[in-house]
């Protein structure tokens, strides 16, 4: 791995894909000492002199312009390209960190996970609430949880439109379910219907994991507020998550009985930003040549389950047959919009 001149420490990376996403990364890279951002590129050249300007770096006009000129690259891009592009900067000898869902499909994942393989390259995935403060906290508390409930609403926005709400919302909480529980998954029930796209807007799935943890997940991109929560049960005890506060909340039973009493406890956490944790995660990952946490296999399986959930949606809106504007019995696992190499 080459580095830049003079700066013997510092990862050359560049940013593909210059909407939200790639915008918001190529702003954290500008930021970190243990980086240099040599580039951005966007099929949209308007789009990439934007962003390139906003955080004094170059347009790229093409990928070929990174060899020699990178180590490292973010893709950014809609889902569709995201194996096409990440393979094509592994075998030009770039460590990738790709946005989730890490592809549209098990096949695609697996042509990422051969490349890295084949190239010796470190392979992340976007999962970015991995890195939020408030799953930090409880990791080191936990016990067993047997009960989750988590909910991830959001109003409607015209971004990540080009897939459904279980691979734009839910897989966060799917990712971290199977981080946390560490057990597979051996039941799965899922319901879920458009409502202002062609796609699934909202749905609500129930897992059940081998060891007899139970998760109910709903993910909604058109409700009226803004939420993001997680709560879980383990013996005598109830931990509720915040992820847009960032922070943790622990009740325990500190007397039991007809008249308990309980005890409140506020996990510490840190206030850094979970993205620019991830960024420093994969820095470190590319400088040190060590699997991230959020390596392809995690991406892998959190998409694998995301599937089972969208089968199971398909499935029931097949059986009880829904009409309307939007014809959910004929719901697709994904069907993306036009291949195009920008920003989700």
């Amino acid at each position: 791995m080459s580095a830049a001149a003079g700066e013997p420490n510092r990862i050359r990376v560049a940013v593909v894909g210059a909407g939200e996403f790639g915008r918001n990364h190529a702003r954290v890279y500008r930021e970190l000492e243990g980086a240099e951002l040599v580039g951005v590129f966007d099929q949209n050249p308007e789009r990439a002199a934007t962003v390139a300007s906003e955080f004094q770096t170059q347009v790229l006009k093409g990928l070929d312009e990174l060899c020699g000129r990178a180590d490292a690259a973010t893709v950014a891009v809609p889902t569709v390209a995201h194996a096409e592009l990440g393979c094509r900067l592994m075998e030009m000898g770039l460590d990738v960190l790709v946005e989730k869902p890490m592809a549209v499909n098990l096949a695609e994942a697996d042509a990422l996970l051969h490349a890295a393989k084949k190239n010796g390259r470190i392979l992340q995935v976007g999962h970015v609430e991995r890195f939020n403060p408030a799953v930090i906290a409880v990791e080191p508390i936990l016990n067993r949880p047997l009960f989750f409930e988590v909910h991830r609403l959001g109003v409607f926005t015209p971004r990540s439109l080009d897939v459904d709400v279980i691979y734009d919302l839910m897989i966060h909480d799917l990712d971290i379910l199977l981080a946390l529980v560490n057990e597979p998954v051996t039941e799965v029930k899922a319901v879920g219907i458009p409502v202002l796209t062609d796609k699934v807007d909202i749905a609500h799935a129930r897992l059940e994991f081998a060891g007899g943890a139970v998760a109910n997940i709903t993910a909604s991109r058109v409700s009226t507020e803004r939420v993001r929560k997680m709560r879980f049960f383990q013996q005598h005890e109830y931990i509720s998550l915040d992820y847009a506060r960032r922070d943790a909340l622990r009740v325990g039973v500190k007397k039991p009985g007809p008249e308990p009493e309980f005890a409140f406890e506020k996990l510490p956490s840190s206030t850094v930003e979970p993205l620019r944790a991830e960024l420093e995660a994969f820095l470190v990952a590319v400088r040190t040549r060590t699997e991230p946490k959020t390596n392809g296999a995690a991406g892998r399986a959190a998409l694998e389950l995301a599937t089972r959930v969208m089968a199971c949606i398909r499935e029931h809106a097949a059986r009880v047959q829904l009409t309307g504007s939007h014809p959910a019995a004929d719901l697709p696992a994904f069907q993306p919009r036009e291949k195009k190499t920008n920003d989700k």
